[in-house]
């Protein structure tokens, strides 16, 4: 007969040291991928980091995770837009402002003349005209204070300077033969029936005055004297040349003007 099978005994492992399995505990060594036992997983994936918040706002979203602040972050987008919203229709008209002072300061003003000249008076030999015969030896006279002359031009303009040649003449002599306005009270009229009231100061001296304007949709242009000096019985307010320039092309100098050169006049609003 054949001899019986001796059963041995399956030797036990020894104790390992190593990292303790997630699920059961029992220690495995380093390089082992699953438990010894139980057989789970022993390097499981690390979870990533959670979000920003604006990482799930649409485009940036990628997941929704469970109890996130929707609600919240929803609240504050929308007040960030409602502000935005409100700012930009608050500083619309000062961002417009800027950008048409940037192009009148591209460009190069070109001359425009009026069409039809008003004057609330005027010295005999010494018409309103004169203001804008090009000449600077002869000059409009007004009899005192508070005298205007209107300009009105054939269509809408973007008034973006003014060159005064206030007294009688660019001659030192014969400017002081006559009174001159030292301020000049500027009106204008635009196409939408709006008004633009400025004060102008000039200086007392021959010559041309620049005033920087920057005004679109200017239809006329009133002018009246103030501020009288040298007038007295025996002379009157004189006012020689008024030149308007609207904006031109991109380039150039600031002024393009023959002549003496002007210097700018102290404006205010």
């Amino acid at each position: 007969m054949a001899p019986r099978p001796v059963v041995r005994p399956a030797a036990v492992e020894d104790e390992v040291a190593g990292v303790p399995c997630p699920s059961c505990g029992t220690p495995n060594q380093p390089e082992r991928r699953f438990c010894r036992r139980c057989a789970a997983p022993l390097h499981t994936t690390a979870k990533p980091d959670p979000l920003p918040w604006w990482r799930t706002v649409w485009p940036f979203r990628r997941r929704v995770r469970a109890r996130s602040g929707r609600g919240v972050r929803f609240l504050v987008i929308l007040a960030v837009v409602a502000g935005l919203c409100t700012g930009g229709v608050l500083l619309l008209p000062a961002g417009r402002a800027l950008y048409e002072d940037t192009r009148d300061k591209l460009g190069k003003p070109t001359p425009v003349s009026p069409v039809k000249i008003r004057a609330s008076a005027e010295v005999p030999g010494h018409p309103a005209t004169n203001t804008i015969d090009g000449l600077n030896n002869r000059y409009w006279g007004a009899p005192g204070p508070s005298a205007w002359i209107t300009y009105t031009f054939r269509k809408p303009f973007r008034l973006v300077d003014l060159a005064i040649t206030n007294g009688a003449s660019v001659d030192a002599e014969t400017y002081a033969h006559q009174a001159r306005a030292l301020q000049i009270d500027l009106e204008v009229t635009t196409s939408d029936s709006g008004k633009h009231h400025t004060s102008i100061t000039l200086g007392d001296k021959p010559g041309c005055q620049q005033v920087s304007t920057g005004i679109s949709d200017v239809t006329s242009i009133r002018l009246t004297l103030r501020s009288p000096t040298g007038l007295d019985p025996e002379r009157h307010l004189a006012l020689a040349e008024v030149e308007f320039f609207q904006r031109g092309s991109a380039g150039g100098a600031r002024m393009a003007r023959s002549g003496d050169e002007c210097v700018p006049a102290h404006r205010a609003g």
